[in-house]
């Protein structure tokens, strides 16, 4: 089988149906870095068994920042959010699928035929030292499309994927301000405020010797890089070395359909799995490999297509609840200054923190103490209408 794409998805489900004996071929044409945060929770790193090495910071703090520049710190008890460099670490995964015995191959995906016995062939072309290579193909069973946010697998395969609507973010990648004493490498900052983005949030993560500073937004007109130097500035960064700059489209909402009915399946970005509000997608696309490897796994195994259809159902019964609150916490928070004020407000409960970060860690929603949920509930609708004090 051919996998498309060597991110934490595409090597995820390599890596698992590798384990599992099948031949696999990893297709990834490297060299580009994803604009990402880079934050991994707890269980993922136990789930799946991520060294330490890995881990370039681990943050124990988050700062929410409001437009009047109310400032919340939400600690984290007994644990830490851990920091990645998406280069080392993507890598890292897809070396440890070829120590599996999935086969890598550095090219780019062109297109996918058809053999006249029905067999699908993926055509590409290898990358060089001195460029692109010639064309080449290969005859496969099964197509894992791992190949991005905006996927061509998709577009071209895939019924309903040009419905998916896109957060484009830009992050830059600076020195760390070690030196300066006000500087803590355990703390995030996340700034809602209208002049960062108008529909989503800024950011300021510590990735040991570098940062990563970003926002993101789905309104087209609005100037990211602008944005993001104007949060430098805030942050006092702006004299700090630039490394390099990154920008890609962020998918908002798992796609309505990941299969085409036959021999492809989608997972990751291409699958749109990245949670609303957040825009966290690491965990949630590993997870999504693993259960796309599983699904493909029973398909080939059965000889019954509509497997691949457990992987979409598994995905949203897991994780489903949780993206839908998230899109109503974005939705009803996120629209302008005057509830964004109000919603780092709320980040100041007790309640909040504590069962914010028990299901960001674990990735479920924490049930254990229902009156916390109606505390919750009615001081959010207190915010919202206007009756609390900010």
């Amino acid at each position: 089988m051919v996998v498309v794409g060597g991110g934490p998805s595409g090597a995820t489900a390599a890596d698992d149906l590798a384990r599992q004996g099948w031949s696999v071929l990893l297709i990834d044409r490297q060299g580009r870095t994803k604009p990402c945060g880079g934050a991994i929770p707890p269980r993922l790193i136990k789930d799946f068994e991520i060294p330490d090495h890995l881990l370039v910071a681990k943050v124990r703090c988050a700062r929410m920042i409001s437009p009047k520049n109310n400032q919340v710190d939400m600690h984290i008890e007994d644990g830490f959010v851990a920091m990645v460099n998406r280069d080392s670490f993507d890598e890292w995964l897809r070396e440890r699928a070829h120590s599996h015995g999935a086969t890598r191959l550095r090219a780019v995906c062109d297109k996918i035929t058809r053999d006249p016995d029905g067999v699908s062939r993926v055509h590409f072309n290898s990358v060089q030292a001195q460029g692109v290579g010639e064309p080449d193909s290969v005859r496969t069973r099964m197509i894992v499309a791992a190949d991005g946010a905006r996927s061509e697998i998709a577009r071209q395969h895939i019924e309903g994927s040009e419905k998916t609507k896109y957060v484009f973010a830009y992050h830059e990648i600076i020195r760390a301000p070690l030196q300066d004493p006000s500087y803590d490498p355990h703390r995030c900052d996340v700034y809602y405020q209208g002049i960062i983005s108008p529909d989503f949030y800024g950011w300021v993560f510590p990735h040991g010797d570098t940062m990563s500073v970003g926002t993101g937004s789905a309104d087209k007109g609005f100037s990211l890089r602008g944005s993001v130097g104007k949060l430098r500035e805030i942050a006092g960064l702006n004299q700090v070395e630039t490394l390099r700059r990154e920008g890609a489209p962020i998918p908002l909402k798992p796609l309505p359909r990941w299969e085409n009915g036959r021999d492809i399946v989608l997972t990751g970005d291409a699958a749109g799995v990245v949670a609303p509000a957040s825009g966290e997608g690491i965990y949630y696309a590993m997870a999504c490999g693993r259960m796309v490897a599983e699904a493909v796994q029973n398909a080939l195994k059965t000889g019954d297509a509509t497997c691949l259809k457990q992987a979409r159902k598994q995905f949203l019964k897991e994780h489903g609840q949780v993206f839908w609150i998230l899109g109503l916490l974005q939705y009803f928070w996120y629209q302008n200054d005057k509830r964004r004020e109000r919603f780092v407000k709320v980040c100041e409960d007790p309640d909040v923190q504590r069962l914010t970060f028990e299901s960001y860690m674990n990735k479920k929603l924490v049930r254990k103490k229902p009156m916390a949920h109606i505390r919750i509930f009615f001081k959010d609708l207190a915010h919202l209408l206007g009756f609390a004090r900010v």
